[in-house]
């Protein structure tokens, strides 16, 4: 009788045990696979947002195409480069190793040892950190939709379509060094110091270039053209950067492309609030003003603030009526300008005032005749801005001439501006050609 007994209850051990580790093992293949997924949806959205925060859809993204597709054209002065398919697909990314990944965003080299060109601004993502490339890795190749779509041939012309060159051009301005904060700044300058030089890349507009088109050393965010339009300075001048501009200013400008009585984005700017800095959290936000803050103070050619400039006189009170020669750009302005701007220049709602304004203070009038050649389209959370554009001949068939745009300009520019700055009609023109390049 003892030992049936003591089987029996030995029996029922074993079967207890297993059964209590049955359904361990079955709750941990139920657990580990829903925390891994957390963990990998965690790693995709950090990724989408440091995607965002890098603005890759800008210039991945060609008008009316899809997402990350590619064929987006980057005017440059030696040809249009042609921004190639990041989705992962045969034509994109697909396949491409975490490492391979990391060499193209960081040192511009794509798969098959192919070089970059820097209109691609892996100089300024080289110091991307590892932890967010492995981020930005799992979005790109887990969450965007991957889009069969060749990339399209650029058109840079001998020698410059020699990509072996880029060696020696990395060699002379690419520094591979990742970032990594410096002991003496605070938390918050050294986040904005990784937005502003690495992620949101904002030297490759607003630094100058050498004749060998690499960043002009000591002259970080002084300013540079581009094309038709020019970045501003943005250091901490205060006659020629934004020094004047209260950190109320720049978060509005950062998220809404409007700072009140300083400025509108217009142009690539204006593609860079939409698809990038409108999203970024507050936190980021404010790390990049209090960056900016701290930018070394690098002056230009202005003899006082941009947007510094009131009006000086009251061309409806003075010009109505009156036939004289001397009032053409008056005319066109209260034809085409003023229901908007208001006759005096005061602006009303969206439709900013021409008084202390960056683009009518400047003593670089480019920014002002290309928004009149091109003008503004910028979508935020809050509003959509739209001015047309009175230049393109496909639209507005040729609405205002390049004497009449230099006119209205001049008109603006003495009443509103600053009046010391003139231009004439050739120079309406090589920025329409730009445009239309």
């Amino acid at each position: 009788e003892f030992f049936p007994m003591q089987r029996k209850t030995y029996t029922f051990n074993r079967i207890t045990d297993i059964t209590i580790l049955g359904f361990l093992f079955i709750c941990i293949i139920i657990a580990t696979p829903t925390s891994v997924q957390a963990a990998d949806q965690a790693m995709i959205e950090k990724g989408r947002y440091l995607a965002t925060a890098a603005d890759c859809s800008a210039c991945h993204t060609a008008p009316n195409g899809k997402p990350f597709a590619g064929g987006y054209p980057i005017k440059t002065p030696v040809g249009t480069i042609y921004s190639t398919n990041i989705t992962p697909s045969s034509t994109g990314i697909g396949g491409y190793t975490k490492a391979e990944f990391s060499e193209a965003v960081r040192h511009g080299v794509a798969r098959g040892e192919k070089r970059l060109y820097p209109a691609m601004p892996y100089t300024s993502y080289a110091g991307i950190t590892d932890d967010d490339i492995d981020a930005l890795y799992a979005y790109f190749t887990a969450a965007v939709a991957p889009i069969e779509q060749k990339n399209r041939q650029n058109t840079v012309g001998f020698p410059f379509n020699m990509r072996l060159g880029m060696i020696f051009w990395n060699a002379l301005y690419l520094d591979r060094t990742a970032f990594h904060p410096n002991p003496q700044e605070p938390a918050q300058v050294a986040r904005g110091r990784y937005l502003v030089e690495n992620l949101e890349h904002c030297g490759t507009c607003h630094t100058p270039r050498t004749m060998f088109m690499g960043p002009k050393k000591g002259r970080e965010l002084a300013g540079s053209v581009l094309g038709p339009w020019y970045a501003p300075n943005i250091t901490s001048d205060k006659t020629s950067g934004i020094a004047d501009w209260s950190d109320e200013d720049l978060r509005n400008y950062l998220t809404n492309g409007h700072a009140l009585n300083k400025g509108q984005a217009a142009g690539p700017m204006a593609e860079a609030v939409e698809n990038s800095t409108q999203f970024l959290n507050k936190d980021d936000v404010d790390s990049i003003i209090a960056y900016l803050r701290r930018v070394p103070a690098v002056a230009g050619d202005d003899k006082q603030p941009r947007t510094s400039f009131g009006l000086k006189t009251h061309p409806e009170s003075t010009l109505r009526g009156l036939t004289t020669a001397n009032n053409t750009g008056w005319k066109i302005f209260s034809g085409s300008c003023a229901s908007c701007h208001q006759p005096d220049g005061e602006g009303v709602n969206v439709y900013p005032p021409l008084t202390h304004n960056s683009a009518t203070g400047s003593t670089n009038a480019q920014n002002l005749v290309t928004t009149i050649l091109a003008g503004v389209q910028r979508k935020t959370a809050d509003t959509t801005i739209f001015m047309p554009a009175f230049g393109p001949a496909a639209l507005w068939v040729n609405r205002l001439s390049d004497q009449d745009i230099a006119d209205v300009s001049n008109f603006v520019l003495k009443t509103f501006g600053n009046p010391s700055v003139q231009i004439d009609a050739s120079y309406v023109a090589k920025r329409r050609a730009e445009l239309a390049q």
